[in-house]
């Protein structure tokens, strides 16, 4: 399995428009995030975790040009808006994406994209929604897909178990059913927003004893503001197993 980092940021990336903070202005190209969102390919399956409003921008850049599947943590824009971009692999696969997600997020892609799912109109993004939850645990060739509930805030959402990786963004609690499911991945990417404690997402804190408690091989922190501080002062404080992510890092399994 291979694992491409295509956005490691929040929703308003790095660096955010108008922002003169040393992180924003930062010449480490380290500090530089787009919106968060993860492609994980195998022999067989390619798998493309929350479609946000940098996709174009993040498979151009990583020279990637095809997907088999999306899936969908939740509804924000951040994670979903760059469903139209998706036409562009319908023309040159020739076939219709199919998209998981929770039927309350189903609901809103329709609702925010009502103009794709008109069959009459040629040129337009070509999707096939299907429902899940925490329950619809599915295998595609040879990737074991599981959802698992989470926490974001007051809002359910979805991480995701793929194989022995473990994909958790925008969490601010996993009850101890989630735990036992996201338990010894061999990689778990986590958010972790910043440094002071925040109401809807993890920080620094909380991300490092939820992956102490879930023991993975190896822990990368992802959904990254810039409220976290420049990547090389903030990464001192890591343990040995626990990295940053990257845009554009890849990580094998």
């Amino acid at each position: 399995m291979r694992i491409i980092a295509l956005g490691t940021g929040t929703s308003q990336g790095i660096p955010m428009i108008g922002c003169k903070c040393p992180v924003c202005q930062s010449s480490d190209p380290q500090d530089n995030r787009l919106r968060s969102s993860l492609y994980v390919e195998t022999e067989k399956t390619k798998v493309l975790i929350d479609i946000g409003p940098d996709f174009r921008t993040q498979f151009l850049s990583n020279g990637l040009d095809t997907v088999d599947m999306v899936l969908i943590t939740h509804e924000h824009n951040d994670h979903m808006i760059g469903l139209d971009d998706i036409r562009s692999i319908n023309f040159t696969q020739k076939k219709s994406i199919p998209i998981y997600a929770e039927r309350r997020v189903a609901d809103e892609l329709r609702g925010r994209f009502a103009y794709a799912f008109n069959t009459r109109i040629q040129g337009l993004p070509k999707v096939d929604l299907i429902h899940i939850d925490e329950n619809f645990a599915f295998q595609d060739n040879d990737i074991n897909i599981k959802p698992v509930r989470i926490m974001h805030g007051r809002l359910p959402i979805l991480a995701y178990r793929l194989n022995d990786l473990s994909y958790v963004t925008d969490a601010s609690y996993i009850d101890e059913v989630g735990m036992e499911v996201l338990s010894d991945s061999k990689v778990l990417i986590i958010n972790a927003l910043r440094i002071d404690p925040h109401p809807t997402h993890f920080n620094l804190d909380t991300a490092l004893e939820v992956i102490e408690k879930l023991n993975p091989e190896k822990a990368y922190l992802t959904h990254i503001s810039h409220a976290m501080g420049k990547t090389k002062e903030w990464s001192k404080l890591l343990p040995d197993n626990v990295f940053p992510l990257i845009d554009g890092m890849q990580i094998n399994i």
